[in-house]
């Protein structure tokens, strides 16, 4: 039962468009299509982790995952501003955020 109220509590979260507060704090309040954005992000990700300046997103997965005990895994954005993953989890219907430094895999914040 619990499983299946987290699953429906992050079915819900995702669907209510959970990329907006990391959207907010880069300084996207509307400027463009968040999706482009998306999209430059991950290619941006793609490009530095190519050139060897950045971890890979499984890389990072690997590293902070096992952390999170007791919390299902929801997924990362990165944000090429900061050279930043956020990963996102949820536990008991409570979302946390975790922003990992792309070049180190150094947790820079954890948010609830």
């Amino acid at each position: 039962m619990r499983k299946l109220i987290a699953f429906l509590a992050a079915a819900a979260l995702c669907a209510g468009g959970l990329a907006a507060p990391a959207a907010a704090q880069r300084g996207d309040r509307g400027h463009g299509n968040h999706g482009d954005s998306s999209r430059s992000d991950q290619a941006t990700a793609r490009e530095e982790m190519n050139a060897g300046r950045n971890l890979s997103s499984r890389d990072i997965e690997r590293r902070i995952v096992p952390q999170m005990r007791g919390s299902d895994y929801l997924g990362f954005e990165y944000d090429s501003v900061a050279s930043a993953y956020r990963l996102k989890f949820i536990k008991e219907g409570q979302v946390t955020w975790v922003d990992v430094d792309a070049r180190t895999g150094r947790v820079l914040r954890v948010s609830k």
